[in-house]
């Protein structure tokens, strides 16, 4: 008989390793802010510019994505409207993660290009990752594996609460 502790079981990352049959092959940065259901697309802010949404392949619990609604490559491509917003959604993302997780401290951070390690290199977008004192673990080092604490669904939640809380 095997040991249950021997094999790490997270069932419910399926569904993001099938990719919805109606985004295939389009732009899921512009595609998202459209749904109707904000929990189900994960955005949880939509400004006038641009929007914050939950990363759907996150490196840690409450990732977070600030993004325009325009399909810009890079940071000159924005206009000066775009460019302030996207800097403000950045600090909109940070005080949710604040309020809502009391982080120790954040990576906020672009990959600019494919070869910076763009997933979507075709439209910017900024990384808001809270951080905890003593978060990281062995299973990112040896098997390329993140073991989050929560659910997209129940970070979306949370945040979304934080976000009505602090009425951004």
């Amino acid at each position: 008989m095997s040991n249950p502790y021997e094999h790490l079981h997270a069932y419910w990352r399926m569904e993001y390793i099938e990719t919805p049959g109606a985004l295939k092959g389009k732009n899921p940065f512009v595609e998202l802010p459209k749904l109707e259901n904000e929990r189900e697309s994960l955005v949880l802010y939509k400004g006038e510019t641009g929007f914050l949404i939950l990363n759907r392949f996150p490196y840690n619990a409450g990732h977070l994505l600030a993004l325009p609604y325009r399909e810009v490559a890079d940071l000159e491509d924005l206009d000066s409207k775009e460019k302030m917003e996207f800097l403000d959604l950045i600090i909109k993302a940070k005080q949710m993660l604040t309020h809502a997780l009391k982080p120790d401290g954040f990576n906020v951070g672009m990959n600019l290009g494919s070869s910076a390690g763009a997933g979507i290199p075709s439209h910017l977008h900024a990384h808001i990752v809270p951080r905890w004192n003593g978060d990281t673990n062995f299973m990112p080092v040896i098997s390329k594996t993140r073991v989050l604490p929560a659910s997209l669904e129940s970070m979306w939640d949370r945040l979304k609460q934080a976000k009505e809380e602090l009425d951004l």
